[in-house]
């Protein structure tokens, strides 16, 4: 047996695993949350509450958001607090239980945890509504309005693919 098919079956040790996982989860979660916080006081005393960053292409601009990616359920505030929670447990169930053999994988679960827990805290603490922030746009052609914690569940999940992919190919190759 190779070191690659040893690095394969054995998970990581703890201390290595917690090392990667909880200072992405709890340092993600805070990023985004202060990144809220102080955007929307900031822009708040503005007249027209946003601030071009790159003229044509990025602003800063305060949204709020009643439903999950692109709008999607807008209103069903219970609902979207409900599956947020289960999401949150599910990953750290994983982190705790799944054995994880590859850094990559815990860097993308980590981004994840940190996601899902300042858009819980959003719907939770802020009337149902996720504060939003960062407008990519190029001409009259936006992309929906969105923040830290969206950034880094979309990064987490490109990342869980990528560690997925990897893996089978390692596999593949024994």
């Amino acid at each position: 047996m190779t070191d690659t098919n040893t690095q394969l079956q054995k998970p990581l040790p703890w201390p290595t695993a917690a090392l990667l996982f909880w200072p992405i989860a709890v340092g993600g979660a805070t990023l985004d949350l202060w990144s809220k916080w102080a955007v929307f006081q900031w822009l708040a005393q503005t007249e027209t509450q946003q601030y071009s960053l790159i003229d044509g292409f990025l602003q800063f601009i305060l949204r709020v958001n009643d439903g999950a990616a692109f709008s999607l359920f807008r209103g069903w505030t219970y609902f979207l607090v409900g599956i947020s929670a289960v999401a949150l447990v599910v990953v750290i169930g994983v982190f705790f239980f799944g054995k994880i053999r590859s850094r990559l994988m815990l860097f993308a679960l980590g981004c994840i945890t940190a996601g899902i827990i300042g858009n819980l805290y959003d719907r939770a603490f802020n009337t149902g509504c996720v504060r939003d922030f960062i407008d990519v746009y190029v001409g009259s052609h936006h992309w929906p309005t969105f923040n830290v914690a969206d950034s880094l569940l979309c990064i987490g999940v490109g990342l869980l693919i990528i560690a997925n992919l990897r893996t089978q190919k390692e596999i593949d190759n024994q």
